[in-house]
């Protein structure tokens, strides 16, 4: 018989560690969160601010989180749900409505934090970095003002994969044009090229302006008219065409601007009192109830006989 070497020994499983149970799951990289979430001993406790955006089947949402011990806690947070109050009833998870995500919640958050009218941030947006130096160090705003510095966080993205030109950088861009100060570069923005390392900002905005969309509408609507009205049956209904959708965005951004806050739901008062419910019925009560039941079954027994 062959010698056959046993990877799998005893010892090996006498010493394995099991992983966390998120990470089994393959929905944390707790080597990211790890560097996310460590702060220095010499900040006094004080918290380090994510970014955290995050898709769903319908949706884009955007959140401020800080952690502690106990676990995360969200200081501000925003969902493209709210998007049809501002004017943007359809494609609720684009990279334009993930633009416009960011950028609630950024807006959002600076009113919460009265640093709204410090911080404007680019009300048109154009596509470029925007940083600038203040005591040796460079923040990711237009300018920094002396008594009250900047919002920073760190774009959190999860497991997805940052490829140039995802959405979750439309999160990040609308953010940063909102006004808080993330780290960034173009190099994962629409419109880089990583060959001749060059970045067209026109490229970008027009991505954020819905270009793309309108691009993809035109296309459609020559090439194959029953799949256009198909395709895009909720912005014909809306009365959306390809023409009216980079004024549409620009309506949005101004609507977000002049009015962030979240709307408050009515709490809920069509409240059924008619109902009781019954009073628990005792010992007796029960064995009195099961000898009656008894009873009218035999006695329905010796009518059939």
């Amino acid at each position: 018989m062959p010698f056959v070497k046993l990877i799998k020994d005893k010892a090996y499983f006498k010493r394995f560690q099991t992983k966390f149970r998120r990470r089994r799951e393959g929905k944390t990289d707790y080597r990211q969160r790890h560097k996310l979430i460590t702060q220095d001993k010499n900040k006094y406790n004080s918290p380090k601010y994510r970014l955290v955006v995050r898709f769903t089947n319908r949706y884009v949402l955007c959140q401020i989180v800080y952690s502690e011990i106990e676990g995360d806690k969200v200081l501000c947070a925003a969902c493209s749900d709210e998007l049809p109050r501002y004017g943007l009833p359809v494609g609720l998870k684009n990279y334009s409505a993930t633009y416009c995500t960011g950028l609630l919640v950024a807006r959002r958050l600076l009113k919460q934090l009265g640093l709204d009218e410090v911080y404007n941030g680019v009300e048109e947006p154009d596509g470029e970095v925007i940083s600038s130096e203040f005591n040796g160090k460079t923040y990711y705003v237009e300018e920094v003002d002396e008594d009250k510095k900047p919002f920073r966080c760190l774009l959190d993205v999860g497991i997805r994969n940052t490829t140039t030109g995802a959405r979750v950088f439309a999160a990040l861009k609308g953010a940063s044009d909102g006004g808080l100060d993330i780290p960034h570069s173009h190099k994962r923005f629409p419109g880089y090229t990583r060959d001749t390392d060059t970045y067209e900002a026109e490229t970008h905005k027009a991505r954020i302006m819905g270009e793309h969309v309108a691009d993809y509408m035109r296309d459609m609507q020559e090439d194959d008219e029953d799949n256009y009205k198909k395709h895009f049956a909720q912005y014909l209904v809306n009365e959306i065409e390809a023409d009216d959708i980079e004024e549409l965005y620009e309506k949005v951004h101004a609507a977000i601007r002049e009015n962030p806050d979240r709307v408050k739901k009515p709490a809920f008062t069509n409240i059924d009192k008619s109902f009781k419910k019954p009073v628990k019925k005792t010992y007796e009560q029960r064995k009195a109830d099961a000898a009656a039941k008894k009873a009218s079954i035999r006695a329905s027994m010796e009518q059939d006989e």
